[in-house]
């Protein structure tokens, strides 16, 4: 069975956790479990940006044992970053078994703006379905409603709906038939990472 297996690191709102289920579910037939909460990695904090590496994140999401079709989503409320951007709202292994995913700047009190958890929701859906996404083959998307396309700054989020486009909607189908989406190939794409 294909699984999307969430793993918070920190704590992270469970009505956030449980808002990605069914949207996953429609997406791409993989069913969300939840894992306990791990701590942040000391090694992700990267001090002189005042920011957590998602490489790190990652890398720990890969440790331990899960069944080879596994995929796993990590999740956190702490602004992320890599070396070559000065921040991400996730990252992804392309075609691989990880993504990460961040809640910090999806919520408009991270700009000073009033929260608002409806925003929130909306917002994180959109990311998970796009880094799942990347580990399922896909690619950005041209499609600016589609969770899929490209957003580098939060007002392009608000541009995207739950739900893929017709074109991302026949790629994840034609994975699938293709075998794309197997667990021997999601094996195989791991042990490269």
């Amino acid at each position: 069975m294909n699984r999307l297996l969430v793993v918070s690191f920190g704590p992270v709102s469970p009505d956030l956790l449980d808002a990605i289920a069914d949207p996953v579910w429609r997406s791409y037939d993989l069913e969300v479990h939840r894992r306990a909460e791990r701590p942040i990695p000391a090694d992700a904090w990267d001090a002189k940006r005042q920011q957590h590496g998602s490489e790190v994140l990652l890398r720990t999401l890969l440790v331990g044992a899960r069944d080879p079709g596994d995929r796993l989503l990590g999740v956190t409320a702490v602004d992320l970053c890599i070396p070559m951007l000065s921040f991400v709202f996730g990252q992804a292994q392309l075609k691989g078994a990880a993504a990460v995913v961040s809640t910090a700047r999806l919520d408009p009190s991270f700009y000073g703006l009033s929260s608002r958890p409806d925003l929130v929701r909306r917002r994180f859906i959109a990311e998970v379905i796009h880094e799942v996404g990347h580990t399922v083959g896909l690619v950005h998307c041209a499609e600016r409603s589609c969770p899929m396309s490209l957003a580098t700054a939060v007002e392009a989020i608000d541009q995207k709906g739950e739900e893929l486009c017709d074109g991302c909607t026949a790629l994840v189908h034609d994975f699938k038939a293709a075998g794309s989406l197997t667990a021997e190939t999601l094996r195989r794409s791991s042990r490269s990472q």
